[in-house]
């Protein structure tokens, strides 16, 4: 795929990754002719991110900084109360235009913050991490967790842009590279056998590579999205191995033992639903046994003492996607071949 067709473009939500991605935001700006420019960063962007960010801009963007902690334990209203109020002590109107920063908490925060504040601004988004490149930028999807649930609290509603530059991957830890590939994987396992492999394939080092497989990813959750905006079909395939695995994350934050990176709960999830899909669905076990394989090569094998299970289970019980008092799965039978609105007798299995 070349890189000067590696956009996609619609009145708003419009993505760019092509080599003239940042002459796109500024021309983005120009047409929204804003009354004043917030760009909201973590402890983390602001360091390794931001002088970048700040080299691709026009001399004459003139924005006021908005910063908060790095970190999932912060991705909430108490958050959002300091940001609301910061932008209202600095004079912010409804004309004004917030410019996420950062990774999946970043873009998620500031989106509901964009969302919510004198019932709503415009907001873009600039992903540094893998995960929101591919994931949690792009979409609409915003919002908070509620103490150690998450994303209990949100809207979805498209940025004006989002901005895909992979240099800002050279700045991320290989866990949190890792913790991307998650999202790419799910993708594969949604989509075809041949991106699942592709994605196993894919390290920090092979840019021009990675850079295709980022796209990729963006184009088939577009695809998804726009047949089904506000998930009532099959924009809900997206969220194969987060039923489990948010459960998974947020017993995690809620224990004594290290709190997991999101894609590292959602590779867990992945895995148990598709033990799961076996059972229930006749996924391959074949293909089971290869994504585990390969999955547990990259994020290590977790275990579970039995507390931790029956903790898991209760945390399922308030997963958003829920309905009637029931927990509701998405289920594979293969490759691109999603079940979805699943109810699983999981104490069973």
């Amino acid at each position: 795929m070349q890189a000067a067709i590696k956009k996609i473009i619609k009145e708003q939500g419009s993505v760019y990754a092509d080599t003239n991605r940042w002459a796109a935001l500024q021309a983005r700006i120009d047409q929204l002719n804003p009354s004043k420019v917030f760009v909201l960063v973590d402890a983390n962007t602001q360091e390794h991110c931001l002088p970048y960010f700040k080299e691709q801009l026009s001399d004459g963007l003139r924005f006021e900084l908005l910063a908060i902690p790095a970190g999932e334990e912060h991705k909430t209203i108490a958050t959002c109360l300091t940001v609301w109020q910061q932008l209202s002590d600095r004079g912010a109107d409804r004309k004004s235009l917030i410019i996420n920063l950062g990774g999946g908490m970043v873009t998620d925060l500031g989106g509901f913050v964009g969302c919510t504040y004198r019932r709503g601004i415009r907001f873009i988004n600039v992903p540094t991490t893998l995960l929101a490149m591919v994931d949690a930028s792009v979409g609409g999807k915003t919002g908070v967790d509620l103490g150690v649930l998450k994303n209990q609290i949100g809207v979805i509603r498209l940025p004006e842009a989002v901005i895909v530059d992979p240099a800002f991957l050279d700045t991320l830890p290989v866990d949190e590279y890792r913790s991307g590939m998650a999202e790419v994987i799910k993708h594969g396992c949604i989509s075809t056998k041949n991106y699942t492999l592709e994605a196993f394939k894919i390290n920090k080092e092979h840019r021009g590579k990675q850079l295709d497989l980022i796209w990729e990813s963006i184009v088939l959750k577009d695809k998804i999205i726009s047949e089904d905006p506000l998930e009532h079909g099959i924009r809900k395939a997206l969220n194969f191995g987060h039923t489990l695995g948010h459960a998974i994350e947020s017993y995690r934050l809620s224990s004594p033992l290290p709190s997991l990176l999101h894609g590292e709960a959602i590779a867990i999830g992945m895995i148990l639903e598709l033990f799961i899909s076996v059972q229930l669905q006749g996924f391959p076990q074949a293909e089971l046994d290869m994504i585990s394989q390969h999955v547990v090569a990259l994020y290590g094998k977790n275990d579970f003492s039995a507390e931790a299970i029956d903790r898991i289970i209760e945390l399922l019980i308030h997963d958003k996607k829920n309905s009637h008092g029931k927990v509701l799965f998405v289920l594979l039978e293969n490759y691109g071949a999603p079940h979805l609105d699943q109810t699983v007798n999981y104490r069973n299995l």
